[in-house]
């Protein structure tokens, strides 16, 4: 029987159960604090601007300010206004350098027929998304229970259809199973655990077990509703509980920056996505179907365009970067691990496209791979080319780079280019291959299906008819440190006792690696920023540590990146810090006549016999040794290899004839030996200086394989990404602080909304398993060292299901084309914080408007961000403005005591870049700058005049508690920053 007029009925008893617990509070705190009113600054677009004290009148119906001439007409009615938009975005705003304002703490209000803007700061990021937040509720008309009630009507009457059809035994209430059931039919894809934990929460009846329909409706709207998304469809729907095709055609185009929607593939949209078939017949998308839109590959931030190759892949293989292995063949450590032919099918299947096979004399003749003078174990050459035959261009057709280092006998090399001819075939074939400039490297196009085998190559004034000729072994690539050996080559008869000493050694590095990632997971460092000569002493004893960059796993597989310095041999330890010592001393200096001069006093040139058949298979990828980058290169057709600490000091004294010497020939970069544990060196200095082979341990998961991922995946992860134009020609310092003067940098505004369904930490510190996170986002920016910078949002209490962050992010780069960004969430702990999940993506492959970033490696763990990216030019100082106006005095001891009554110093690039993150924000505390950071034109920098976007990192400061805070588990509408 229908409910009566004085019977409210489960319908609008549940809504009004929902209202008041989740979005009544929300508006009435907004409306509170405004009706309070706050004092803020009016921006006129001079370098004055005028304090007001802003409020809303008591009927809700128009903003008022005072003191003002007008008096009474100093009011703006809430019916006039016809948006509010967060951040510096009007045109007011763009006249005041960057820097000048906290971007939390700003937003304009256009009103009128004439489209006029009030731009307001703030005093702080909190009282800015109060107005924010009410302002949008208020033109939304919703400012009381009723109002908002009227526009949940359409939405529960489906509710009601959809239990009813839910119910299957008719008894007007419904099981788990029966939900569970009604959410596979409605695509909702929930862990199951999370699923029962609502349907307890929502079960409040005597009746436990089942849901009758407002129970139905709570956990309906708890499980789905999200505040963010409701106040932005209601938005750009005018008002209305629904986007028709119009609408929707208008946030695409607006908000998405999508070109060349119609009407029609937006009708399309709404019959894809909206679940309630009387909107589908209506075409229109509600709530449900604008969620299950925003949540789908379309509004996934990653660029479906990147998905496939995209660039030209016609140019010189020089141009491009190429993702590299080392020592592929290994399944674990550099010392004990097994050596496994699968392993390259498995690494070529990832993308990669350069392989490296170390070869060694076998036993009946059979040419082996292996680590040389380890306990790794050791696998036919003939099953690796097999494997690497069988899986090349499974995945895609450009060239596969076989890197082999070479340690066989003559007779074994003739056995190695038999098997090489026998089962490549035709793919070592380049007798087709052409080159329109023949003294140019051919193009990944041209190459397609074919393998280049990056080896030794006899030289040219060798006769013809000579089988085998003599050629130098000192540019062999990959030899391991005499202090890194187990075995002296033959089988050693201690053999038990060297390899419980060099587990015993691994043991030990992992234990330490553990405890460092504990004490800093996010630390990040570039090594490359200081001048020649001025590395500071700790600099100088570092001779590996100084770029090792740590990841985020906690408690996970912890192949993070870690040196065993002086593990192995004091001996080593002297002599590093001499070659070191004497590097520094003589920084510019040349490199190369300084290790010819050490290498000639301690030891004839080594040499080595090379089988003419092994050296006809190579011919654009001759290895040759370690060059003087400044030398003109005499022939593109070959590769220099490079140890990371090799490259590192050319990076640090030539960092711009390096990038030059990149342009013509290949280089690949391999890591140290003594990362015996299979650590990862950072890899984005090296390709910020166009290193084009940059070989990464690919089985040792963590944040380096995480950039690299990124970074192909920009180009349908083929293993080739096309480098900027700058890096092929031309020459600049990758490592200055205005690497591109006079040429436009972008800057990127993020806006973090919210988090969906975040898990808990695999491993939390504390090792409590069942309470709740408490999570924030941190954003990091890698590129060029101009460019690395971190920023991060405050944390949300107890809420890993829907928290609401709302906060404005702001980075400028220099070199989009080659930075990454990466997001990570973790959730903060009393004595530090845990990894919960990250996303690395290429700047360029980042799409604009509002998006989802889905956490790598988790179905349905995201966040909810609003993507901008505008150009900005010129270096732009600090600016002229309102220095402390509202800097509250600091309570004694707090955070930011240090700070009060002067202004903090602006740190160089290399400090910025070189300083430790704080391991998390306090809770209730807001990281990054004050509310009014330091405004005065003519501040005095340090050096040289600081690029857009950099500002002096303040202290975190003590601020109110967010007037917007959810409970956790709401998902009412709200509305994002």
């Amino acid at each position: 029987m229908a409910p009566s007029p004085e019977d409210p009925g489960p319908d609008l008893e549940s809504r009004r159960s929902f209202l008041s617990t989740n979005i009544v509070p929300v508006v009435e705190r907004c409306m509170s604090a405004m009706q309070a009113g706050t004092q803020m600054v009016k921006l006129r677009g001079s370098s004055k601007g005028l304090v007001r004290f802003y409020f809303l009148d008591e009927h809700r119906s128009c903003i008022r300010w005072r003191p003002s001439r007008k008096n009474e007409k100093a009011k703006i009615s809430i019916d006039s206004i016809q948006e509010v938009s967060e951040g510096r975005q009007s045109e007011i705003f763009q006249r005041y350098p960057d820097g000048s304002f906290d971007p939390n703490c700003c937003f304009s209000i256009y009103h009128g027929s004439h489209r006029e803007s009030l731009d307001l700061v703030s005093p702080s990021g909190d009282e800015a998304r109060t107005w924010v937040t009410g302002l949008r509720y208020l033109m939304a008309g919703i400012s009381d229970e009723d109002s908002l009630a009227r526009r949940q009507r359409t939405r529960d009457q489906w509710l009601k259809q959809t239990f009813d059809e839910a119910d299957k035994n008719g008894d007007g209430s419904l099981s788990i199973g029966e939900v569970l059931q009604l959410l596979h039919k409605l695509n909702v894809n929930l862990p199951r655990q999370r699923v029962k934990q609502m349907f307890k929460e929502a079960d409040t009846d005597d009746h436990q077990g089942t849901l009758g329909f407002e129970e139905f409706c709570a956990f309906y709207k708890m499980m789905s509703t999200r505040r963010d998304l409701y106040l932005l469809m209601l938005t750009y729907s005018n008002h209305k509980d629904h986007l028709d095709a119009t609408d929707l055609l208008r946030f695409l185009e607006v908000e998405q920056k999508m070109t060349g929607v119609t009407l029609e593939s937006c009708r399309d949209i709404i019959e894809q996505f909206e679940p309630c078939p009387e909107n589908k017949s209506k075409g229109a998308m509600g709530i449900d179907g604008f969620t299950n839109y925003t949540r789908s590959p379309a509004g996934d931030i990653f660029n479906p365009e990147h998905r496939l190759v995209h660039q030209d892949m016609t140019q010189p293989l020089s141009h491009y970067f190429i993702t590299s292995s080392h020592n592929t063949y290994l399944a674990g450590d550099q010392l004990t691990s097994q050596s496994r032919a699968d392993m390259y099918a498995r690494v070529l299947q990832a993308g990669c496209r350069c392989v490296e096979v170390d070869c060694w004399d076998g036993p009946d003749g059979e040419p082996i791979v292996h680590h040389g003078y380890t306990l790794t174990s050791k696998i036919l050459f003939k099953d690796v080319i097999e494997t690497i035959n069988k899986y090349a261009f499974i995945k895609n057709e450009y060239p596969v780079i076989l890197s082999i280092e070479n340690h066989c006998s003559v007779i074994q090399q003739k056995k190695m280019a038999q098997y090489l001819t026998d089962i490549l075939g035709d793919k070592l074939d380049l007798s087709s291959v052409s080159s329109e400039d023949a003294t140019m490297l051919p193009s990944p196009q041209v190459l397609k299906g074919k393998i280049l085998v990056k080896g030794k190559k006899l030289p040219a004034n060798i006769s013809e008819d000579a089988e085998e000729g003599e050629v130098s072994d000192e540019d062999s690539a990959d030899e391991i440190d005499e202090d890194c050996k187990l075995l002296n080559g033959d089988a050693s008869t201690n053999r038990k006792r060297v390899e419980n000493i060099a587990k015993r050694k691994l043991d030990s590095l992992m234990k330490e690696s553990k405890i460092r990632d504990c004490e800093d997971p996010s630390d990040f460092t570039v090594s490359t920023l200081p001048p020649p000569g001025k590395l500071g002493p700790k600099a100088e004893a570092k001779k590996f540590e100084e770029d090792v960059e740590i990841g985020e796993e906690a408690g996970t597989s912890r192949r993070n990146s870690r040196l065993l310095m002086g593990s192995f041999s004091k001996r080593k330890k002297k002599s590093s810090k001499l070659k070191k010592a004497a590097s520094v001393e003589e920084g510019d200096e040349d490199l190369d006549s300084q290790g010819s001069q050490s290498r000639g006093a301690a030891r004839q040139k080594k040499t080595m016999k090379l089988s003419r058949a092994l050296s006809d298979l190579v011919k654009y990828t001759k290895s040759v040794g370690t060059h003087d980058v400044e030398t003109e290169v005499a022939s593109s057709w070959q590769v220099s290899s490079f140890s990371e600490t090799k490259a590192q000091q050319i990076l640090q004294q030539k960092p711009a004839q390096y990038l030059r010497f990149n342009q013509h020939q290949l280089s690949r970069i391999y890591p140290s030996s003594y990362r015996v544990d299979s650590s990862n060196y950072n890899p984005q200095p090296f390709w910020n200086a166009g290193c084009q082979m940059v070989a990464l341990n690919y089985q040792s998961e963590g944040r380096m394989l995480q950039l690299n991922r990124a970074k192909f995946s920009a180009n349908g992860s083929c293993g080739y990404v096309l480098k900027p134009q700058c890096m092929c020609q031309g020459i600049f310092n990758p490592n200055s602080e205005d690497p591109l003067p006079g040429q436009l940098k972008k800057q990127l505004v993020l806006r973090i909304i919210s988090g969906q369904q975040l898990p808990k930490p695999r491993d939390s510190m504390l090792g409590d398993r069942g309470e709740i996170i408490d999570p924030f986002v941190e954003v990091e920016v890698i590129g060029l060292p101009v460019d690395c910078n971190k920023e991060q949002t405050r944390v949300v209490d107890d809420n890993g299901f829907n928290p609401m962050w709302e906060e404005t992010l702001v980075f400028t780069v220099h070199m989009p084309e080659i930075a990454l960004v990466r997001f990570l969430v973790w959730d903060h702990d009393p004595i530090g914080r845990d990894f919960i999940g990250q996303r690395t993506l290429a700047f360029s492959s980042m799409m604009p408007g509002y998006r989802h970033v889905y956490l790598e490696g988790m179905e349905e763990a995201s966040i909810f961000v609003h993507v901008a990216v505008s150009d900005i030019s010129g270096k732009v100082k600090q600016a002229l403005g309102l220095k402390g106006l509202f800097l509250r005095g600091p309570k004694p001891g707090s955070l930011d005591s240090h700070a009060a009554g002067r202004p903090l110093p602006r740190p160089s690039v290399s400090q910025r870049l070189l300083r430790r993150t704080a391991s998390a924000p306090t809770k209730s505390q807001k990281p990054g700058r004050k509310a009014f950071p330091e405004l005065v034109l003519g501040l005095q920098d340090t050096g040289s005049e600081g690029e857009a976007g950099d500002v002096a990192p303040s202290s975190p400061g003590p601020i109110p508690e967010a007037p917007t805070r959810e409970e956790p588990g709401s998902r009412s509408p709200r509305v994002r920053n």
